[in-house]
């Protein structure tokens, strides 16, 4: 089986959650047999991704803009990319790499798969761009793909705007390596933040609007003075929000209790969740946080508003879900903060033996590989999506479950 994943940015520093489901998802399935091949920009690409990167079929191409991500490449590239593989897998919605590829690989016969991560809806800036985007090619690209990949059901809604029926959406959804971290060590992370024994609540995301760390300042601010030890860290790339948050820790007085440490990535990332006695993700739109099966993963409790996408959170004990406002993100950080440490821990426990038991990349990679299988074997119609859940077949690999 030769897949084909394609995304504009692959290093998370840019291409935050997409590009990480895109890498992960990818190397899960060369792991279980499948001949996996990578086109996306450069942009952002730093030397750990091109590590991580090492024995993967890459093709990638210059983008002459940080925010408008149009590649430099010369479409019969892509076309010869397509043409090499059984399956196009999509990653993101407002791409013209993306487009590209869908559209190459409808006019040489190739199935693609269509999965946008929560982007579909117009949020946030450009939305006359967007609109535009959209009439002129995204919702073709929709209406094309041989199957639409949710994360999550409640992005059902989001493709049914489109026009796309249930009969050819298949959710999966995101997942985590469960590997295991030899050098863990998250007073490391402490003492670099001068953060010591104090109670810490992280934050890990972009800095946007969507993203929601105005409201989780605003929540602060009404709980700070009943936690006086406690600390709040803010970490990832500004992606236009870092001006206006300084200026509301100041205008709040919250100086010295709050902190913007700009991007983690690496050991660094992982012995920061690890250190966190909370997690708190409050986005306002997200398809399914990442960050929550990573923090999950290190035994981290979370926080999370009712925006992300991961209601199996609460009823495994794991953390609480709340409105996404800062009243209703203040009350949920009051409810946790409360706690006694040792109750905290066991709903990381718990968060850890959920992520483990249904969101790993491998369990999900046996999902994608039964998907792609169909689709090629059977030529799948746009308009009858085939199950994530068959049995896959050996044709490819002798054992597509096994794990090397």
């Amino acid at each position: 089986m030769r897949v084909l994943f394609v995304c504009d940015a692959i290093d998370p520093s840019m291409g935050g959650g997409t590009a990480e489901r895109t890498f992960r998802l990818g190397r899960a399935m060369k792991q279980a047999g499948a001949q996996v091949s990578l086109l996306a920009t450069r942009i952002g690409l730093g030397p750990q991704r091109l590590r991580e990167l090492a024995g993967i079929d890459c093709t990638l191409v210059p983008t002459p803009s940080r925010r408008f991500i149009v590649p430099w490449v010369w479409p019969g590239s892509i076309a010869r990319r397509v043409r090499q593989a059984d399956v196009v897998h999509i990653h993101g919605h407002w791409s013209w790499l993306g487009a590209l590829s869908g559209w190459m690989a409808l006019r040489h016969g190739r199935p693609y798969v269509y999965c946008p991560a929560g982007s579909l809806p117009i949020f946030g800036r450009s939305k006359a761009i967007k609109t535009l985007y959209n009439a002129i090619v995204g919702k073709r690209l929709v209406l094309g793909a041989s199957c639409c990949v949710a994360v999550t059901e409640q992005e059902r809604a989001h493709f049914h705007a489109y026009g796309v029926p249930d009969s050819r959406i298949v959710v999966l959804p995101n997942g985590v390596d469960a590997e295991p971290c030899d050098d863990l060590r998250p007073q490391r992370a402490r003492d670099r933040h001068g953060i010591g024994t104090a109670p810490l609540v992280l934050f890990l995301g972009r800095l946007a609007l969507i993203k929601g760390p105005d409201l989780l300042i605003e929540a602060w601010s009404r709980v700070a003075t009943a936690h006086p030890d406690a600390r709040l860290l803010l970490a990832g790339r500004d992606a236009g929000e870092r001006a206006a948050l300084l200026a509301q820790i100041e205008r709040l007085g919250l100086q010295g209790r709050v902190q913007l440490i700009g991007n983690v990535e690496g050991q660094h990332k992982l012995d920061l969740l690890a250190a966190a006695d909370l997690l708190v993700v409050p986005s306002r739109q997200e398809a399914m946080s990442l960050v929550v099966l990573e923090a999950g993963l290190l035994g981290t409790p979370a926080l999370i508003t009712d925006q992300c996408g991961f209601d199996a959170l609460e009823p495994a004990g794991g953390g609480h879900i709340v409105p996404a406002t800062a009243e209703g993100l203040a009350a949920g950080l009051e409810r946790m903060l409360d706690l006694p440490p040792a109750q905290r821990q066991a709903m990381g426990a718990a968060l850890q033996r959920l992520v483990l038991e249904r969101y790993t990349w491998a369990h999900l990679a046996r999902q994608a590989w039964a998907l792609h299988r169909q689709l090629i074997d059977a030529g799948t119609p746009a308009n009858a999506a085939p199950s994530a859940d068959a049995a896959p077949s050996t044709t490819d690999h002798p054992d597509p479950h096994v794990q090397r």
